[in-house]
């Protein structure tokens, strides 16, 4: 697994419980941090800065993130939805929005993230939305 790849699972778990417990962003990524010291290793982990900056990216701009979702799920409100799709497409939306990483590769990252703590019809569901904000930024005059 790459370390980007490790990063965004971590951002993933973090936002996951930010939406869940109401909690502060650095209020999970501290209980995230916690949680790996007394489970997986005696040292203190080191910090991981891309996911830090993913996880408080997504939630500085989580409101303007779930209009665009809004937008895009026809038919489905926000809350309505499953907590993990919801946060992966916050992430996803959130990477897209920086133009850093080529879309293909969110997108991907995206799905290999629903494939794992998702279910078959979430995939479908997240790729179109990710299609259709990546479509719509792509078109010239965005």
């Amino acid at each position: 697994m790459s370390a980007r790849h490790r990063s965004r699972k971590r951002a993933l778990q973090v936002l996951f419980e930010w939406d869940m417990r109401g909690d502060s962003i650095d209020g999970a990524i501290s209980h995230y941090y916690e949680t790996l010291y007394s489970e997986e290793d005696e040292r203190k982990p080191k910090p991981d800065t891309f996911m830090e900056e993913l996880a408080r990216g997504t939630v500085t701009r989580a409101a303007e993130i779930d209009r665009t979702i809004a937008e895009k799920a026809e038919h489905w409100r926000i809350e309505r939805m499953a907590i993990v799709d919801r946060n992966i497409l916050r992430l996803a939306i959130f990477e897209l929005k920086q133009q850093a990483v080529p879309a293909p590769v969110i997108i991907d990252e995206a799905l290999e993230l629903a494939r794992q703590f998702s279910n078959k019809e979430s995939l479908a569901f997240i790729n179109g939305i990710l299609d259709a904000v990546h479509r719509q930024s792509a078109a010239p005059g965005q």
